[in-house]
């Protein structure tokens, strides 16, 4: 049995999986990190506990903490300059966000064609990966949701938005949020086009069934790609690679 917790910046997701299949799967918010404890009391040691934390040292100890039976067993997974048959081309590899990274190997693992992995979450990040399993590089933008908040907090007159989207906007509502859209999927659009043809699309992420009914492109959407790149990690042998025992 095999634990993957995704510790975002929002929200905690987890699954308990074997190298076939989910059994079980969650999710807590960031403030309820606390209820994890209830896995580590209800089920057996697993055989490993693989974490990807983008959430910031306080949130790590919180689950390391509720994790505490468990401590033996967990790892936190780290970006690195190759793993689960990507290669990682950033400047400095290991400031890689983890979550981009497990996903990049999620997709990876999926197909081996040319591939724009998109993360629509608090943050919408767009990475291209190359039919070699080169990581060239992406994009972060504001999430939809901070895209509305930016625009109700640092102007005068703009409302927190809660409008619908449209083609053509004629209410200050549905221009916000159609601008949102428009503006995340052209950037998918773009850099999909820059893959040429045979190129896919994977999408996760809260706000990717959202962007996904905009897309013109082909795509796919994906629940918890980060999860299944960390399975793919311990599956894979490459947590001894990837990943480093909790310390303290």
């Amino acid at each position: 049995m095999i634990v993957c917790i995704d510790s975002g910046n929002s929200r905690i997701k987890w699954g308990v999986g074997d190298a076939d299949a989910w059994l079980e799967n969650g999710a807590v918010d960031q403030a309820d990190s606390g209820k994890l404890a209830d896995l580590a009391h209800r089920l057996p040691l697993p055989e490993q506990v693989m974490l990807a934390n983008v959430a910031g040292a306080a949130a790590l100890v919180n689950i390391v903490n509720a994790l505490a039976p468990w401590r033996a067993v967990l790892h936190e997974v780290r970006s690195t300059a190759a793993a689960g048959g990507v290669v990682n081309l950033y400047e400095k590899p290991a400031q890689l966000g983890v979550d981009r990274w497990c996903a990049l190997i999620a997709a990876r693992a999926m197909s081996v064609a040319p591939c724009v992995v998109v993360m629509a979450g608090t943050a919408t990040t767009i990475d291209t990966l190359d039919g070699e399993g080169r990581f060239l590089g992406g994009l972060i933008l504001p999430g939809l949701d901070l895209m509305r908040r930016s625009l109700a907090r640092d102007t005068a007159a703009l409302p927190l938005a809660a409008g619908t989207y449209s083609v053509h906007p004629r209410c200050t509502d549905d221009a916000i949020v159609s601008g949102g859209i428009e503006a995340q999927v052209g950037a998918i659009e773009r850099a999909v086009a820059r893959l040429g043809r045979g190129a896919e699309c994977v999408l996760s992420g809260g706000a990717a069934d959202v962007l996904g009914g905009h897309l013109d492109v082909p795509h796919r959407t994906v629940v918890n790609l980060v999860l299944e790149g960390l399975r793919r990690l311990a599956d894979t042998n490459s947590a001894s690679h990837a990943t480093g025992k909790i310390s303290g």
